[in-house]
């Protein structure tokens, strides 16, 4: 079997507490966070019932039954990639990634990310992370470009890891969406979990539920594509970093990414005429890549003790999008 089951009897003394809580209590060797984790999986049922949400209360007696998915062997393979290195120290990397890289290995994919690029190029990197995520402090999305930090050591790592707990990180994204934003400027707060009907995707959740999350916008620049078709320039800041979190955002707000069919429901891209229609189509809409650029990374380096910043220029799809628009 790949799984592991572990039987949890609910006594009167349990009742009114956290789930998450209670578990963690009595699992001392399952870290809260790991355990939040299996709980959105779908790893936890009480009395038959699948719970997915980490801060359900105790109401009655019962059973839980929590399944732990054995860990699957991998062995990381160093890889001689072409790594886009910004900046690079005995302490930690800067890279720009391009679309289409994922950034760590993981089930059925460990081949040909940055990780393994990294393992050939750095002698040594963070073991945080842990065995699959060697130095990786954050991550976007395999068709997002743009900007990462990863830590080559421990001390690092932690550092970066609370800069990201407390918001002090600073990090800004380019973005071309459908329809123009009804506001020049804005902030979007909302609290986000993982779909209950697509566990691909992330949603809106109810205020007592999810994870807050926080995106301020504003416009750059809008075009008119004939009668019908609008799009926006926008950049967008985070004070969170949720999983799809701008992009959610985005389409909440009924400006969804160019290029992000995962979170449009229209098609907008059929009623599109011309060069720029079958621009957008060949390198947004077939591929999945949504217009989404991380320009902007800025932290504290907690061993150099200075603030660094660092910019991206946009990659070359963008930077012709940008210019088809302007030129349409």
């Amino acid at each position: 079997m790949n799984q592991n089951y572990i039987s949890i009897l609910i006594t009167s003394k349990d009742l009114d507490k956290r789930v998450d809580v209670f578990i963690t209590q009595k699992l001392k060797d399952l870290s809260r966070n790991r355990l939040q984790q299996l709980i959105t999986n779908g790893n936890l049922k009480f009395n038959d019932k699948v719970i997915t949400q980490p801060s359900v209360k105790l109401k009655k007696l019962g059973e839980l039954i929590l399944e732990i998915p054995k860990p699957k062997k991998y062995s990381l393979i160093p890889q001689n990639l072409e790594l886009d290195i910004v900046y690079e120290d005995e302490h930690l990397i800067v890279l720009n990634k391009n679309a289409g890289t994922v950034v760590h290995p993981g089930s059925g994919n460990n081949e040909n990310t940055l990780v393994n690029g990294l393992l050939s190029h750095c002698k040594n990197l963070s073991g945080i992370g842990g065995v699959l995520r060697p130095g990786v402090v954050h991550r976007i999305d395999k068709m997002t470009s743009g900007l990462l930090v990863f830590a080559k050591d421990d001390i690092t790592h932690n550092s970066l890891s609370e800069q990201f707990k407390t918001k002090s990180i600073k990090r800004e994204y380019d973005l071309f969406t459908w329809n123009i934003l009804k506001d020049i400027q804005g902030t979007i707060e909302t609290n986000i979990e993982r779909s209950r009907v697509n566990r691909q995707k992330m949603a809106i959740a109810k205020p007592n539920s999810g994870k807050i999350a926080i995106t301020k916008f504003w416009l750059v620049n809008s075009y008119n594509i004939g009668k019908k078709i609008k799009i926006s320039y926008a950049k967008c800041k985070l004070f969170t970093g949720r999983t799809h979190q701008i992009r959610l955002h985005m389409s909440y707000i009924g400006n969804p990414l160019l290029g992000d069919r995962k979170y449009s429901r229209n098609n907008y891209h059929l009623q599109l005429t011309g060069k720029l229609k079958s621009f957008i189509i060949e390198n947004f809409i077939k591929p999945e890549r949504q217009a989404l650029h991380a320009s902007k990374l800025g932290f504290y380096h907690p061993l150099k003790r200075k603030n660094f910043e660092f910019k991206s220029k946009f990659p070359l799809d963008l930077f012709k999008l940008s210019q088809n628009l302007t030129d349409y």
